[in-house]
């Protein structure tokens, strides 16, 4: 019987050393672990995709609650802002979101005065979804909050890295474009 192969790391730039606050020191001696290895970790895509997302929430949660707004509402809103009347079958189909949940999100959006239900020009099925006037203020505060507070997530980017970053995510979900 043989042995499996090793795994075969891609080649990849060491990882980022951890913040001297996080860094416990050296690695486990007999059965107490003092310093996590993540090397494999770090070489993956989604776990680094899912540890930057987490940097990012860390900042945005806090920063948009004067908004009333979580991550997602966010994104509805600014698909409406930028869509007028985009219908709810067209928001769950761009942001990934199950109807159901979509539902209840444009309801408690509607009641805080923020968008109005409009019928569909040409399909009566269907609500075309905009913005009230008080809407389009919220969101533009909101926009540039985000902005701001991405750039401040980020502080070891570059403007041209951010901009590279996000191109090079785009391709993995639009691989399309």
């Amino acid at each position: 019987m043989t042995e499996p192969s090793p795994v075969r790391q891609p080649d990849l730039p060491p990882p980022m050393p951890a913040r001297p606050e996080a860094d416990p020191g050296p690695v486990a001696t007999g059965l107490a672990v003092e310093r996590v290895d993540t090397s494999f970790l770090e070489t993956l895509i989604g776990y680094n995709a899912r540890r930057a997302a987490l940097t990012i929430i860390s900042h945005f949660l806090p920063r948009m609650a004067q908004f009333g707004l979580r991550p997602v509402e966010f994104s509805v809103l600014t698909l409406i802002g930028h869509n007028p009347g985009i219908t709810a079958r067209q928001l769950c189909t761009t942001l990934d979101l199950q109807p159901p949940n979509l539902v209840g999100m444009i309801k408690g959006v509607e009641k805080r005065g923020l968008l109005e239900k409009r019928d569909h020009p040409s399909d009566r099925r269907a609500q075309g979804l905009y913005l009230t006037a008080e809407g389009e203020s919220q969101l533009e505060q909101a926009q540039e909050t985000a902005l701001a507070l991405e750039v401040e997530a980020t502080p070891r980017l570059t403007p041209l890295e951010r901009i590279t970053l996000i191109r090079l995510l785009r391709k993995v979900y639009q691989p399309d474009h």
